[in-house]
């Protein structure tokens, strides 16, 4: 066969190839349509491609299989090469005939389970270098598909075979060298194959894991292996390729159940996302994630400096966001412990950031009244939280304290801490006041469950009568409470006729409503030298 060089073929500008038209055309589609018009012999043609797959590299390879009458070795070295070039260049049936290239890459991918595990991730990371041309392509597919398998049906050894391919030195694959055998020894044998898959772009890592999940792969094996390649690849990355691999984790975390996820990581990728402006869809998912499961999250965790222009400590607007995350996503799901355990983690929060002179009422409320109060036993450590607020925000107009105190329930504050807030000048008077009252509640409610009265309630009244069954020894106790800014005569009157009548026979409650009666009378004194004019005093009871 006479062959001469009578086309002229420049791939992407990379080199230029003198080939014989006639040949080259017999086996492409494309060529021959373009030069099916052209008659008799025309010569100095030249063909400009700017786009050709592969490059100079796989033109190569797809000219040497015209040249070689429509054969050519194929291999996991080239088959992805071979076939992007016979996808571009039309090498079908209707025009080669039985010696088509794209049905001889189709034979030998039926070959694909008999290739070693280093010839299947050479195979992948060609058809990685030539994305996107390759992503519709069906061998990517295959490779992926026989790649998951082996993970599937292996989890105590390297599913390829001791002897591999010296072409694959180059990576580090856990079959082919003694270093990574000794590495294997630092992971699980359910996922030694953790290392071998760094070669992988996060484009190809994200169709991995679609086709592990498909194949219903453990997603706590997923997690880990996902923030492995975070924490691997960020090291040699730039700044463009940190945010990409940042985006691509949290999108491919969010796929998988979010039990099997480890909180702690998820707080590692959140403190390096800060740093990188990922878009916004992938830190909505990553809020939610760790949102959602809050009840698992220490007060270190929620420490997140704020965010670069602001001027408070700490990023409070962050944790409301998680709260937000951790009370609507799973609602439905939420159980009493978990409530529990959150408030007293809001309570440490709050108790950190309220020293913050910068931290607005607003936020410091919103962080107080986020959930629900069936969720703290006690206000306990609340209280003290506001009271570290309002000492270092001292200069807050009443109305403002007012609200804040407003998410206190003096019914679940402690004598102790209701003793000290009668005393406790930065709050404003009226929540004294009513801390005081909220605890004679709690000492009657206490002295209803023990005596065994029985009891007349008149609600028109407000008023209790206790009659005994037994002994007829009866005492009762009229406490009033002034308040400076209070209307002294109509507060009397009113704690008066709901407080009389009441009884005391429990010995171990004497002792506390004695307390009370001494650190009230003093409440009282301090109060009444504080006004300019005096005031007649009602007399205590014992």
């Amino acid at each position: 066969m006479e062959i001469c060089c009578d086309l002229e073929v420049d791939v992407n500008g990379e080199e230029t190839f003198m080939v014989d038209k006639k040949i080259i055309t017999s086996y492409s589609g494309r060529l021959s349509k373009l030069f099916g018009k052209s008659k008799g012999t025309t010569r100095n043609l030249k063909v400009i491609f700017h786009d050709f797959p592969g490059g100079a590299e796989s033109f190569e390879l797809m000219s040497r299989f015209c040249y070689n009458n429509g054969n050519t070795q194929i291999s996991p070295y080239n088959i992805c090469l071979l076939h992007c070039a016979a996808q571009f260049m039309e090498m079908n049936n209707s025009i080669s005939g039985t010696h088509n290239l794209l049905e001889q890459i189709e034979n030998s991918l039926k070959e694909i389970n008999y290739w070693t595990w280093s010839e299947l991730l050479i195979a992948l990371k060609q058809c990685q270098d030539l994305l996107p041309v390759v992503n519709s392509s069906v061998i990517l597919q295959k490779c992926l598909d026989s790649l998951v398998g082996r993970l599937a049906l292996t989890s105590e050894a390297s599913p390829c075979p001791s002897t591999s391919s010296p072409d694959s030195s180059g990576f580090r694959f856990s079959c082919d060298t003694k270093s990574t055998e000794s590495l294997k020894t630092n992971f699980s044998r359910a996922t030694w194959w953790y290392e071998d898959l760094l070669i992988l772009s996060p484009n190809l890592v994200e169709m991995l894991v679609k086709s592990m999940v498909a194949r219903k792969f453990n997603h706590g094996i997923i997690s880990r292996f996902l923030f492995y390649y975070h924490k691997s690849k960020l090291y040699t990355a730039t700044s463009d390729e940190k945010r990409k691999i940042v985006e691509a984790v949290i999108d491919m975390l969010f796929t998988l159940e979010w039990s099997s996820v480890s909180y702690k990581s998820l707080f590692g990728i959140l403190r390096v996302s800060m740093s990188l402006n990922i878009n916004k869809n992938s830190k909505n998912k990553l809020e939610s994630m760790i949102g959602s499961q809050l009840d698992q999250a220490t007060l270190d965790n929620l420490l997140v400096p704020s965010p670069y222009g602001n001027n408070y400590l700490y990023d409070v607007n962050l944790v409301l966001r998680f709260l937000k995350a951790f009370l609507s996503k799973r609602s439905c799901q939420l159980s009493a412990i978990q409530l529990k355990k959150v408030a007293s983690l809001m309570d440490l929060y709050m108790a950190e950031v309220a020293p913050d002179p910068c931290l607005k009422p607003s936020k410091f409320l919103a962080l107080a009244m986020a959930l629900p109060d069936s969720a703290r036993d006690s206000n306990d450590i609340l209280y003290r939280a506001m009271d570290m607020y309002l000492e270092v925000h001292a200069g807050l107009p009443e109305e403002e304290k007012l609200k804040i105190c407003c998410a206190l329930n003096y019914e679940k504050l402690s004598t102790e801490v209701c003793i000290h807030l009668s005393q406790n000048t930065k709050f404003p008077s009226k929540s004294a006041v009513q801390a005081l009252v909220s605890q004679q509640y709690n000492l009657k409610s206490l002295l209803h469950g023990t005596d065994n009265f029985k009891l007349d309630t008149d609600l028109s009244c407000t008023s209790i009568d206790v009659r005994s069954n037994g002994k007829k020894d009866e005492c009762s106790e009229q406490v009033v409470f002034y308040a400076g800014k209070l209307d002294v005569v109509s507060d009397n009157e009113k704690l008066t006729a709901h407080l009389q009548g009441m009884q005391c026979r429990v010995m171990e409650l004497e002792k506390v409503c004695r307390k009370m009666q001494m650190q009230m009378t003093k409440l009282i004194k301090s109060r009444l030298s504080s006004n300019s004019h005096s005031r007649s005093l009602p007399k205590l009871c014992s």
